[in-house]
């Protein structure tokens, strides 16, 4: 099983889930971060301030290997404007998932 995080635009969020829909269930999170952005050469000799952090929208879902690819594309897809600070989309392994209403395990309880 695999876990994707995905930190979109915040506008992007209903076209992401539209896109997800059927293929899996998802969780949102506002969060705030800040990217490399293009003047990180400038960045490294002033301090950052909280302020300088953007919003965004993490996106979070639980998935079967054989359905990892498939769901970044529709994210990617979705989320794509083709603007600088699109996004960006990470997974990582997930060792055990159990639903805790009924108890399934593994692939089915995603």
């Amino acid at each position: 099983m695999k876990l994707v995080h995905a930190y979109i635009q915040p506008h992007k969020l209903s076209d992401v889930a539209l896109a997800l829909h059927g293929l899996c269930g998802m969780t949102v999170i506002d969060a705030q971060g800040r990217g490399r952005g293009k003047e990180q050469a400038e960045r490294s000799d002033r301090i950052e301030r909280v302020s300088d952090f953007e919003p965004h929208t993490r996106i979070e879902v639980c998935c079967a290997d054989a359905a990892t690819d498939e769901i970044i594309e529709a994210i990617r897809q979705a989320a794509h404007t083709g603007l600088r600070g699109d996004g960006l989309i990470f997974t990582t392994g997930v060792e055990e998932a159990v639903r805790i209403g009924t108890g399934e395990r593994g692939d089915h309880a995603c």
